[in-house]
């Protein structure tokens, strides 16, 4: 995963309520497979094996993330393993069926939690954080992001 891309999740991660970290890290989780993809393409197997592991912590963070007091959660955790178990059959098959199949159920569940997250008006996770204002100023071909530190002091004092 590029630098620019780890920046992009960082800042958003640092912005996001409880229904937004969900797509997030469902976006992660497609950021890893499009590198699985590439690594495929340019024969590099050792980077396909990071990029696969990688893949599968994030579907053990989504396990981890599940509350199973709920129904539906044994369902995501049947679906999270089996996606697991398809992405471990492509890193020691050395295709890319696996890597497609567990892609196309989390494509699903992605946009079924995008939908969710769309009426989650909760606060943001994080309260100390910088603010970050898009678009006040433009690049040749980009907008431009200002981060606004009205408290220097966020942290502790020791």
């Amino acid at each position: 995963m590029e630098n620019e891309l780890k920046k992009d999740f960082t800042r958003r991660l640092s912005q996001c309520n409880s229904g937004e970290m969900i797509v997030i890290i469902y976006d992660i989780f497609f950021a890893y497979v499009d590198d699985i993809r590439q690594a495929h393409c340019t024969g590099d197997h050792d980077g396909q094996k990071d990029a696969i592991r990688n893949a599968q912590s994030v579907l053990d963070e989504l396990i981890g993330s599940l509350n199973f007091s709920y129904p539906i959660s044994h369902n995501l955790y049947k679906l999270y393993m089996f996606c697991k178990n398809e992405l471990s059959r492509a890193m020691y098959e050395n295709r890319l069926d696996g890597v497609q199949e567990a892609e196309h159920i989390m494509h699903r569940l992605y946009t079924s939690f995008v939908e969710a997250a769309k009426q989650d008006k909760s606060a943001p996770l994080m309260k100390n954080t910088q603010q970050v204002y898009a678009g006040m100023t433009y690049a040749r071909g980009a907008v431009n992001e200002d981060y606004m530190d009205v408290d220097s002091h966020r942290g502790f004092f020791v």
